[in-house]
């Protein structure tokens, strides 16, 4: 009976109806694809065939309902997460597992099985499933081949989605994000990365950035700074300080972080001040720079900013037509579009 089954179900692929092989590479009638969605840093991978309508009845006929489905055709679908994750709330640890499915007319459940490189589903068994879950299928616009899309993808969240027909099946594949890269940075802070001050300053700027752990940004910070004193690290840890109420201390390394700045990073640090709506704090920088580097081509940018600023359009396009002679080929086209707009009087800083 099993083998019958089995046969059955070689017919259905078209196995042979068409040139196949075990041996050679040929054609197959349902094609490969495989699909990947990296969510934080986990990729959620899968591994499919997609067999095509092709005027059949699909639901209820081709794939009855209440039986054990491949969710694909020939080899059994096969779905990979690099980390752990949830599946409709549920966890499942990292791995690689066949996905099967039993579809209903009103309710579907998915099978994520620890075998999974298994033919079709003629050979699988409940015992070695790792998770299952019920979801609910949808109506949707006709698909003639099976296909899975990742939707309403979010930082910690994607919506897996078979679709084939006129059913869209969904379910959502979460991830804990912090969790993952936590430990992924402290597992990859063990290698080559501890002896050079940038991973320390990425990790430290990584735990900033979330919120999630300041004190352990403002370690990583430090353990940079002893690392190879830089400006990076030092107005990261500014930075640190600020957002653990600390103003004075915070006060105290973005000046030290500002007296080693080169030109490009005055600018760029001045860019980010009005960014946050500090305007006077971004001139003050812009002036700092002019009188500190007074050849550098940033410094023309920036003391043009401030004239635009303050409605002096004159010397703010002298300012910039300066700045043009000294910058690289790459900015140029930026700077002829910002003497354009002060010619114009557009103020630039808006």
């Amino acid at each position: 009976m099993r083998a019958l089954l089995v046969l059955e179900g070689l017919l259905l692929c078209g196995l042979f109806a068409q040139a196949q092989s075990f041996v050679l590479n040929l054609p197959r009638p349902s094609q490969h694809a495989i699909v990947t969605q990296r969510i934080g840093i986990t990729d959620v991978t899968i591994n499919y065939h997609r067999p095509l309508v092709n005027k059949r009845k699909v639901w209820g006929g081709l794939v009855p309902y209440g039986q054990v489905w491949r969710a694909g055709a020939n080899e059994n679908t096969i779905i990979e997460f690099t980390d752990p994750v949830t599946v409709e709330g549920r966890p499942l640890p990292q791995g690689a597992y066949g996905l099967h499915m039993i579809p209903g007319e009103n309710q579907w459940t998915l099978i994520f099985s620890k075998m999974s490189t298994a033919w079709g589903s003629f050979s699988y068994k409940q015992d070695e499933d790792a998770l299952r879950v019920t979801v609910k299928p949808q109506a949707a616009e006709f698909h003639d081949a099976l296909t899975y899309d990742f939707d309403d993808v979010k930082p910690d969240s994607a919506v897996v989605t078979l679709r084939w027909d006129k059913i869209a099946v969904p379910f959502k594949v979460a991830v804990k994000v912090n969790d993952i890269v936590e430990a992924s940075i402290h597992r990859q802070i063990r290698g080559l990365n501890q002896y050079f001050w940038e991973g320390w300053d990425e990790a430290a700027g990584y735990f900033l950035s979330t919120k999630t752990n300041l004190d352990e940004a403002l370690k990583d910070e430090d353990q940079s700074i002893q690392t190879e004193e830089r400006y990076d690290n030092l107005i990261g840890k500014s930075r640190i300080l600020e957002a653990m109420g600390r103003k004075d201390d915070a006060t105290t390394f973005r000046n030290k972080a500002l007296e080693k700045a080169n030109p490009q990073q005055l600018y760029f640090y001045g860019r980010q001040l009005q960014g946050e709506k500090k305007q006077e704090e971004a001139f003050a920088v812009y002036r700092s720079n002019a009188k500190k580097f007074p050849d550098y081509w940033t410094s023309h940018v920036g003391m043009a900013r401030v004239y635009s600023g303050q409605g002096d359009f004159d010397k703010a396009v002298k300012e910039m037509q300066t700045a043009l002679t000294g910058a690289d080929a790459a900015n140029k086209s930026n700077l002829e579009n910002y003497v354009k707009r002060l010619q114009s009087k557009d103020d630039i800083n808006r």
